[in-house]
């Protein structure tokens, strides 16, 4: 893995019926997800969040997220969903766009999509922190 810090990374999933990728890229000390997939790849929604200290008082990072969505696309569940999971991972602005098409896509493959898309950014977020502890230890 490259340095978080200033290097674009892109993760690749490929589902049995279409493929799935992430870009992240570093803006300063925020962060832009690119998200696209299937055979259109398109931009269909457009999320950003902000960190702020969770409402509970628990002292935990939640965030507040604003959206912009095309009319007729569903592609904000995906976009929020990893959105909201780097900005609270990362304490950080997080924008989210893009979408994902399939022609005839099926609720279990939406489901499949939208798990992957989970995968990918809280997986991206393990390594991220590892990479981190990795490079504490050396410095």
């Amino acid at each position: 893995m490259k340095d978080p810090k200033t290097a674009r990374q892109v993760i690749t999933r490929t589902l049995p019926f279409a493929s799935l990728t992430l870009e992240l890229i570093p803006l300063g000390e925020d962060w832009l997800a690119v998200l696209q997939g299937g055979n259109r790849p398109h931009i269909g929604c457009t999320v950003l969040t902000q960190p702020r200290p969770s409402l509970t008082g628990s002292g935990k990072i939640s965030c507040t997220s604003s959206v912009m969505n095309l009319s007729g696309h569903k592609d904000e569940f995906i976009c929020r969903d990893i959105a909201e999971r780097l900005c609270t991972g990362l304490n950080a602005l997080v924008v989210c766009t893009g979408g994902f098409h399939l022609d005839g896509i099926t609720a279990e493959q939406i489901r499949q999509v939208q798990e992957a898309a989970r995968e990918m950014a809280d997986q991206w977020l393990v390594d991220r922190e590892a990479q981190q502890q990795t490079e504490k230890k050396t410095q």
